[in-house]
């Protein structure tokens, strides 16, 4: 958790820098890639968790995979380096990420779906979140066969849970109940 709310710190201070700057969006780049590759490599992962490697490789290693990054990141990650912090730098990224998005009013709502949507059910999702939160928004669609059917829709801390599943759940649980 303490580590949770120290990448949330970090995050947003490197977006305040970036903000008083107007280098947010390059920034926002950069995060975007780290949190990525960082998230989907175990090998990267291992070494910002290792205590065995010095935090000099580990930076010269991360200036190796991510060689075109910006001033604000270089910095980042010397400050993660001196605070002895650098095991965060994925999470500080994807909430980096989140914090951005959500100062220039992007969302991603996450559609659960027993079968992959469509381009004119995705069309038709993003104009009723769009309707109800009054903010652009990415969907991303998740497949999930054991909802039998229907959708689960999760737009921040909302969620709507329309699947067959939850249905027939709700309907187990009245003839239980009586």
């Amino acid at each position: 958790m303490s580590g949770t709310r120290a990448a949330i710190r970090y995050a947003k201070a490197v977006l305040a820098l970036a903000q008083d700057q107007n280098t947010a969006e390059t920034v926002n780049t950069d995060m975007s890639l780290i949190a990525n590759t960082v998230n989907g490599s175990k090998e990267l992962q291992d070494i910002l968790q290792s205590p065995v490697i010095s935090a000099e490789v580990k930076k010269s290693a991360l200036l190796a995979v991510f060689p075109n990054t910006k001033k604000n990141t270089v910095d980042l990650i010397n400050t993660l380096i001196a605070n002895n912090r650098l095991n965060m730098f994925g999470a500080v990224a994807s909430k980096y990420v989140s914090l951005y998005n959500d100062a220039i009013g992007n969302q991603t709502a996450t559609v659960t779906t027993a079968i992959a949507l469509s381009g004119d059910l995705e069309t038709k999702v993003l104009a009723k979140v769009k309707e109800l939160t009054g903010k652009s928004v990415t969907v991303t669609n998740i497949i999930d066969e054991t909802i039998l059917g229907g959708f689960i829709l999760r737009v921040g801390d909302l969620q709507y849970d329309a699947s067959i599943a939850n249905q027939l759940n709700k309907l187990k649980r009245e003839f239980t109940l009586n």
